[in-house]
């Protein structure tokens, strides 16, 4: 290796710094100092680089071992006691000589990043699955990737040099250098081929003048897989999609079914003990008498609280979609079936199907549930393959199933397949003593919803509630307390919440239904009298009264005058 120039740099400003890091990489070059009056950048980056700093020039000139000194500062002084230098020393190469090798390496630096870019770019574009063609503003065409090549099977050395007005005149490349804007979606055959391709296109404009164009396009045949592997995908979306939605768990326990009477715990211990096996039951009671919630807690209850818990209410479904709804159906198997649909039955292997208002099912479903009862098996509609299944049915009504049978209504061998273990509902006029139970129940529920501080009823309220018949049974306490939390803006609910909520008939049957028939005439004197001992004999005890007699005060006032 021959001998290193030893050089120092006497300035470490901008110019000087940028000398510094481009000399620094230089194999035979050697720098031995760097001097500057401030402790600049460039002084700190020689610094930890272990060069020697300086920040006198009188420093710089006691070193002997120097080849070359390099003035970037242009300051008369320096320049002149740099001249003092005798010519057998270190070679001055002063700031214009400096200036000029500083543009040498700022436009060397220069080449080296747009190398360093052309090369990124190139990687970039050879990489790209899209098809690119680049003209210039003439129409000589000027690049192709190399997938222009795979989807046209042009080869690069075939393409590049022509003329694109005349290969692809058509095109979106030619249309942009023709119009000088972009082009979206163009549909065109590449000139040349039989290759159907979709283009985009868009004019190359340098400092404001329109050097050229660019077109990347892709063929139709790739675009036409793409999109049928999103629809497949989507159908496999839409499936699942569908099936999460009919599948879900049980929604209530046992610790959400409140009574303390008798009769209901009774129903509530028989309920207990019937979830540990994996018997079909019957639920009976009337509507509202909370059928639905004690499935749901069976099923929470059972071995099975971990898999599906699907309901079918079988009076809600039109009787033509009933089967399919059940059982399924293949694709094709009627008008409308445009994809394979899994039933209630399947979705709810391994857990239980909860079947409302069973005694609405037609007679034919009734036969195809008993073989499913019976071997746990079915077909879909349309399909010829036997599927097995694992579930537990637990059905209900509010119908009388034994009568339906006696007049043929309802198949005698299902009935007894679905009453292996039969659970009785009481109604809720049988045990109203729970009532004050489900009114706080409620309340808290109501208070979530609707964001209010309610806190519970008054006396004359409680007595409405507990005096009513309640033909809807749970279902309708739930729809009184609810419409009466909408409406009440105090922490309690008054009787006037109420009295619209309920049917006063029904209070009036309570009372009178065990007494001799009276005639109107006294009836309604008693209920005038009823009503103002209530609300009071004051003007403002017979505006209520009156409110809830669902009479005008004029009325009220004619018939006290006919009573008196």
């Amino acid at each position: 290796m021959g001998h290193k120039v030893r050089v120092g740099i006497v300035g470490m400003g901008q110019g000087g710094t940028t000398i510094y890091k481009t000399l620094r990489g230089i194999e035979q070059i050697e720098i031995i100092t760097v001097c500057d009056l401030r402790n600049t950048p460039g002084m700190e980056m020689a610094k930890s680089d272990g060069i020697l700093t300086c920040l006198t020039l009188d420093e710089v000139l006691t070193i002997e071992a120097l080849d070359v000194i390099i003035e970037t500062t242009g300051v008369p002084n320096v320049q002149a006691q740099l001249q003092l230098v005798p010519k057998t020393a270190a070679t001055i190469i002063d700031s214009q000589a400096a200036n000029l090798m500083m543009l040498i390496i700022e436009d060397k630096e220069k080449l080296a990043d747009i190398r360093r870019y052309r090369g990124e770019l190139d990687a970039i574009l050879n990489s790209v699955q899209e098809a690119i063609e680049v003209a210039s503003i003439d129409g000589r065409i000027k690049y192709v990737n190399p997938s222009f090549s795979r989807v046209t099977s042009i080869p690069a050395g075939q393409r590049i040099g022509k003329n694109i007005f005349e290969e692809s005149p058509n095109g979106a490349l030619a249309r942009s250098l023709r119009t000088h804007e972009p082009v979206f979606a163009h549909r065109a055959l590449v000139g040349g081929t039989d290759v159907e391709v979709i283009s985009n296109s868009a004019p190359i404009v340098v400092d404001g003048k329109m050097e050229g164009a660019v077109v990347v396009f892709q063929p139709l045949t790739d675009i036409y897989k793409l999109m049928e592997q999103v629809r497949t995908s989507n159908q496999v979306i839409n499936d699942l999609q569908t099936r999460i939605n009919q599948i879900s768990t049980s929604s209530y326990t046992f610790d959400d079914l409140i009574g303390s009477h008798p009769e209901f715990e009774n129903a509530l211990n028989f309920a207990r003990q019937a979830a540990k096996s994996n018997s079909t039951i019957l639920i009976t009671g009337e509507s509202g008498t909370g059928k639905e919630l004690f499935a749901h807690a069976i099923h929470g209850a059972s071995l099975r609280w971990d898999k599906p818990f699907i309901k079918v209410n079988c009076a809600a479904i039109p009787e033509t979609l009933l089967e399919s709804e059940f059982f399924g159906h293949e694709k094709g198997a009627f008008t409308g079936a445009l994809k394979t649909k899994l039933g209630k039955m399947e979705l709810a292997n391994g857990g239980t199907i909860f079947l409302d208002e069973i005694g609405d099912m037609n007679p034919y479903l009734q036969a195809k549930l008993l073989r499913v009862l019976q071997e746990m098996e079915f077909e879909r509609v349309g399909g010829t393959q036997t599927i097995k299944v694992d579930v537990r049915v637990i059905a209900a009504t509010n119908r009388n199933l034994l009568e339906m049978v006696k007049y043929g209504e309802f198949r005698e061998d299902l009935y007894y397949r679905l009453n292996v273990l039969e659970l009785r509902l009481p109604p809720l006029r049988k045990h109203k003593e729970d009532i004050p139970a489900y009114v706080q129940s409620l309340i808290v529920k109501f208070n979530r919803k609707f964001g209010k501080h309610v806190t519970g009823l008054t006396s004359q309220a409680e007595e409405m509630l507990m005096n009513y018949h309640w033909p809807g049974n749970i279902r309708e306490i739930q729809n009184v307390l609810e419409r009466a939390m909408v409406s009440v803006e105090d922490e309690i609910i008054t009787h006037k919440h109420i009295l619209n909520l309920i049917n006063p008939q029904s209070i009036l049957e309570k009372e009178t239904r065990d007494e001799d028939i009276i005639p109107i005439e006294e009836l309604e004197k008693q209920m005038i009298s009823k009503a103002l001992k209530r609300y009071g004999n004051t003007v403002e005890g017979k505006k209520e009264a009156a409110n809830a007699l669902r009479i005008s005060l004029a009325t009220l006032y004619n018939k006290l005058k006919v009573m008196s």
